[in-house]
Order: structure tokens, then sequence, then C-alpha cells
């Protein structure tokens, strides 16, 4: 375990930030143990990139360069930081993802829509001050991102959605390409009918757990307190588990085969960055 040094205050701000973790092994160019890392956090809107590289050992704000196209507006980041093609991926589940190289000197921002007709407006800015008009508004992007869900499977990047009423039609896509340019439709579901045959009641519209990381055809939904499998390419429920504890978010993750033999490549302390075996605790 390795403790990053702080930025800018306590370590309690972490959790008011989106970073993500990329490795790279061999320059980049193998798929072995990693040799350097980097975190990094998509800040001001992309006006800095906040990046923490492993060979320099100290965090550092670098100015990146705005690819085309251009961010339409201000982004709100609603999920997780996906690592996908030697890049992070920020995700606003109402338009679209940034994405940058954290490694390059001068990061260069590229930006995907979400599919035609899954792009949302603008959430609209509620006064601060008012107490209920920001829980309401919190409540509102947190029902359509819990429907919604970009991540990665089969080497590809893919986003999912469920549609809030009617049959709940399950969608899943993925990304043409890795240089972004455009969402292909896969499968679609009604879930409605899928579940009912499986055993399951759907009175809202199920939550998109996860995707699974190795098998495209598979999605993970909650379903009041079940987690059901489905299989998107037969139409159907193939499994299910009740849910252990409270339900806050499943993350996908594949352990590889080197990883029990291998050592994060810095050791002891060394500019701020200290090996603990204690276990972090993010507040």
């Amino acid at each position: 375990m390795l403790r990053l040094p702080d930025f800018a205050g306590s370590r309690s701000n972490y959790a008011l930030h989106n970073m993500g973790l990329l490795t790279q092994a061999d320059g980049g160019l193998g798929c072995g143990p990693p040799d350097r890392f980097a975190v990094a956090d998509f800040v001001l809107n992309g006006a800095a990139i906040l990046r923490f590289l492993s060979e320099e050992g100290k965090w550092k704000a670098v100015r990146p360069v705005h690819g085309n196209p251009s961010l339409p507006r201000p982004m709100e980041m609603n999920q997780e930081t996906v690592a996908f093609g030697g890049r992070l991926w920020w995700v606003d589940l109402t338009l679209g993802a940034v994405s940058v190289d954290p490694f390059a000197d001068r990061p260069e921002i590229r930006f995907v829509e979400l599919p035609s007709g899954s792009v949302l407006p603008a959430p609209a800015r509620v006064d601060e001050a008012d107490p209920c008009k920001v829980e309401e508004r919190g409540l509102l992007i947190m029902e359509v991102t819990n429907r919604r869900r970009i991540g990665v499977s089969e080497g590809r990047l893919r986003y999912a959605e469920v549609t809030p009423g009617g049959p709940f039609l399950l969608s899943s896509y993925a990304l043409d390409d890795d240089e972004g340019t455009g969402w292909k439709l896969e499968h679609q579901v009604a879930l409605r009918r899928a579940l009912a045959d499986g055993g399951y009641s759907a009175q809202a519209a199920p939550q998109i757990a996860v995707l699974d990381p190795v098998d495209a055809n598979i999605i993970y939904l909650k379903v009041g307190k079940d987690v059901v499998v489905v299989d998107m390419h037969n139409g159907n429920v193939i499994g299910g588990c009740r849910l252990q504890g409270e339900y806050i978010s499943l993350v996908p993750c594949v352990l590889p085969p080197w990883l029990g033999s291998s050592r994060i490549p810095a050791e002891g302390k060394k500019d701020g960055m200290e090996v603990t075996d204690d276990l972090v605790s993010w507040n």
C-alpha cells in the first residue's frame, strides 16, 4: 500500500475529487507488471489536470490541450473514473466522457458524447442556500446515474442505460474505436418481461450495478435487494443473489496472473511517499 502525499491541505480532500489511477508497463508497450503509475484528476472543467507521477513523487498541476470537439458545457462527474486505452476517462452520465493521457507532457483532452438520444439538458442551477432545492437536484441526478454506467468490457469502452418507465428497456453500446468518435448499439432487452420470466418483479427502473469486465453480454443489475445477472445476447436472467449489507456501488475487478509476484515500483519513503501495510481510510 502506497500512501500518496497530501496536496492543498488535508487528505480528506480526496473525497471531493474524481481521481483515477493508470499504470504503464514497458513504456506503454507491454502488458506485464507495471513499472510506473499516474494518479490524476480533471479539475476546473479541464483548465488543469492535477496529477501524481510515480517517477516524480509529487503532485503537479498541468495545463492540458483541448482537442476536438470541445466541451459543450461544464461537466459534473458522477461515476467512478475509468482507465481504458492508455487514458483516464471522467464521466458525466448526462452528457458524455472526457479523457486524457496522464503521462503526457501536455495531455490532450478528448470528448465523446453519449449516444444520440441519451444526452440530457444541463441540470438547473439551484440556490445553494436552499437545502430543499439542493436535495431535490441531488436526488434527480442520482435517479439518472443509477440507471446508467460507462465501463470496460472485453477490451472496449461500453455504455449501458435503462429507460425509466414502460418495459424498462436496457440498451448497451460500444465505443467504435479508441479515438472515441461514436457509439454502436449492440443489444436491447425489455427488462420488465425478462425479470418476470426470471422470477423477479421491478416496480421502479432497475439500477445498473456493474458491467461484466470480461463478457460484454453480461450486465449486473440491482433489483430491490437483489443483484440480478442479465444475458444481453439471449435477453434473459441467468442468475442473481441477495445483496449483503447496505448497497452503495459495485466495482469490477480483474486480477492479473502476475499480481502475486510483483511489487509496486516505489519502496520505502521518498519525496513524501510512504509505503505502509496499513489500510488507508478515505473519509
